[in-house]
């Protein structure tokens, strides 16, 4: 009985069965050498069973189920973009049923949410990253095959966007560093943890984040020119406002640097109070008192070594929600099929370590 398919006796060969046994056949086709969409021109095939005077002509549909089966297969080992698909939602089931069989996976949520798109949107990118950040502290070796390779892909269109728009580097260097430590783990105790693929390509894939980690390392920024209002010439309160909305202490710092004003609004005692009390509970911050030289509590050093110790409060633009009644996990802003009465009451904002979360069982 012949078969078609991709195997580890003869990937993608056509067998036939003769008086002798099983021989491989190859199929000469002049729509596929050329590699073009031209299957309406395919009228015959012939098939070459090892002996030259045995020939066989197999029919026009045969023909074109092997060049569209060849055609996709190539296309699936090319491809460097993520796997599309037309719904940007994924229904989250831990458990078989009826309707459904096996479970959903952390790599089948990652190639279903469409992140090559999201983090085109600053509202997401942040988010985005945080994600990728988690996963390659722990969940790395979860991914299947095709989700590692989104996974890399999605990574160096971030790095390639940091380079071209030069925003926000220092997030993006931080996931890098904690990649390459876990693939140096991993590559390392190769045999002793469950690493996906051959440790070739782990090996260069290595290689590829130290080369970006060098990119980066030497990443300028490039001044603008700009003869209109800028950020120097705002009023003191308005600049102190601005601080008072950044969440995150090495932002302070770093806009902290740009002018001597700014420096010194971004060392204000209050402001870096405030940080503290947003973060951190008066339990936590209380067990860590650090006072200045003048007998002050230095609120700066205190969020620092807070950190350390406690998680701090995660904030962005947009971030992937759970419908509770449907069970699905989505992007807000695509939707979902919902069948509640009342769907804005079903939904859940889920952070990046709770997405996590959603897919150990």
């Amino acid at each position: 009985m012949p078969f078609l398919g991709q195997d580890w006796r003869s990937p993608g060969w056509r067998w036939v069965k003769t008086e002798d046994g099983w021989k491989r056949c190859e199929t000469f086709s002049h729509a596929l050498e050329d590699g073009n969409n031209q299957l309406n021109d395919i009228s015959h095939t012939v098939i070459i069973t090892g002996d030259e005077e045995n020939e066989e002509v197999y029919n026009t549909e045969d023909c074109e189920f092997a060049a569209k089966k060849r055609k996709k297969d190539h296309f699936r080992n090319n491809t460097d973009s993520q796997c599309f698909y037309r719904e940007k939602w994924i229904y989250v089931h831990k458990e078989s049923t009826k309707e459904r069989h096996g479970y959903c996976t952390l790599g089948e949520a990652f190639n279903r949410l469409d992140f090559s798109s999201a983090i085109q949107d600053i509202r997401r990118f942040n988010y985005v990253v945080k994600l990728l950040q988690l996963i390659a502290k722990s969940q790395l070796t979860s991914l299947s095959g095709a989700a590692q390779k989104n996974y890399f892909n999605i990574l160096d269109k971030i790095v390639q966007k940091v380079m071209e728009d030069q925003y926000n580097p220092r997030l993006i260097k931080d996931l890098l560093q904690d990649l390459s430590s876990t693939l140096c783990i991993l590559i390392r105790g190769v045999g002793k943890s469950v690493l996906v693929g051959n440790i070739n390509i782990w090996i260069c894939r290595l290689e590829t984040i130290l080369l970006w980690q060098q990119q980066l390392k030497n990443l300028q920024m490039n001044k603008q020119v700009n003869n209109g209002l800028t950020l120097s010439d705002l009023p003191l309160h308005m600049l102190n406002n601005i601080l008072y909305r950044f969440s995150d202490g090495w932002d302070i710092i770093t806009l902290g640097q740009v002018t001597p004003t700014l420096y010194m609004l971004s060392e204000d005692r209050q402001l870096w109070k405030k940080l503290c009390q947003y973060h951190f509970a008066e339990k936590q911050f209380c067990r860590h008192l650090i006072p200045s030289e003048k007998g002050h509590i230095d609120w700066k050093l205190m969020y620092f070594a807070l950190q350390k110790y406690y998680p701090i409060k995660e904030q962005y633009g947009d971030t992937l929600h759970f419908c509770r009644h449907c069970s699905i996990l989505f992007w807000k802003d695509t939707g979902h099929p919902c069948t509640a009465s009342d769907p804005n009451t079903c939904l859940m904002p889920v952070s990046p370590q709770h997405f996590i979360d959603l897919f150990k069982f």
